[in-house]
């Protein structure tokens, strides 16, 4: 118990002084929120009823994608790592805890839009707000399991950047958030749908819970928590 409460004492130290995560989780997504989200209803009009799913998909990608995977190299790639095996922390521990706190910043961040969306920008509330919100739930879990992966395999933090980089650009792109994915050529949709974004997407976008749209992102989620704990199992050798 005593290595538990010690993991959350030094995740919380790196939260506070971490700028990627506030800047990754708040900064950018609000912001573009703000400038995006009037040129996406001026240009197409029927964009507000789902505006509050589009600034969430691309704010939730974001934050997973470029803000967690520097914090956990930052754990698993230098002397935190070490501080945990000395004091006796499991290190499965720090990706659960980081998970966990970035799970609750982008939870935060997606009230903040389903909130201010209607206020700044007219933009329909989803029709059945329980279903959005048990979405949104399901969905950032799914994108940060996938960012953990990045975090956990690639060990250079210029490294890391890179690898979220490509692919964030994709998911947000082809997501269906930017242009209906009906106007891409059939490959472009195929991949598209290998990211958790169109799946989250179209599973916020939906009025009923569609099973269709969540098994994908269940079997990406499985998969990805199989390979972090490989991923683990390897660095405590």
């Amino acid at each position: 118990m005593g290595a538990f409460f010690y993991g959350i004492s030094l995740q919380w130290k790196l939260d506070i002084r971490s700028k990627t995560l506030l800047i990754t989780c708040y900064i950018v997504p609000l912001l573009f929120f703000a400038i995006m989200g009037g040129i996406f209803i001026s240009v197409m009009p029927e964009a507000r009823y789902t505006l509050i799913q589009s600034m969430t998909v691309f704010g939730v990608t974001m934050g997973a994608l470029i803000g967690l995977p520097p914090s956990l190299v930052e754990i698993y790639s230098g002397d935190i790592k070490k501080v945990y095996k000395a004091n006796g922390v499991p290190l499965y521990l720090g990706l659960a805890l980081t998970n966990i706190s970035a799970y609750i910043h982008l939870f935060i961040m997606s009230i903040i839009l389903y909130i201010s969306a209607p206020l700044v920008f007219h933009a329909k509330i989803p029709e059945n707000p329980g279903i959005y919100f048990i979405s949104l739930a399901i969905f950032i879990a799914v994108s940060l399991s996938v960012s953990s992966i990045i975090g956990l395999a690639v060990k250079d933090q210029a490294k890391t950047s890179m690898f979220s980089i490509i692919v964030f650009l994709p998911s947000t792109m082809l997501s269906g958030i930017m242009f209906p994915m009906e106007l891409l050529p059939e490959v472009l949709k195929i991949i598209g749908k290998l990211f958790p974004a169109s799946r989250g997407y179209q599973l916020m976008t939906a009025s009923i819970f569609k099973f269709g749209n969540f098994l994908p992102l269940l079997l990406v989620f499985i998969l990805a928590t199989t390979i972090c704990n490989i991923l683990l199992r390897r660095m405590d050798k």
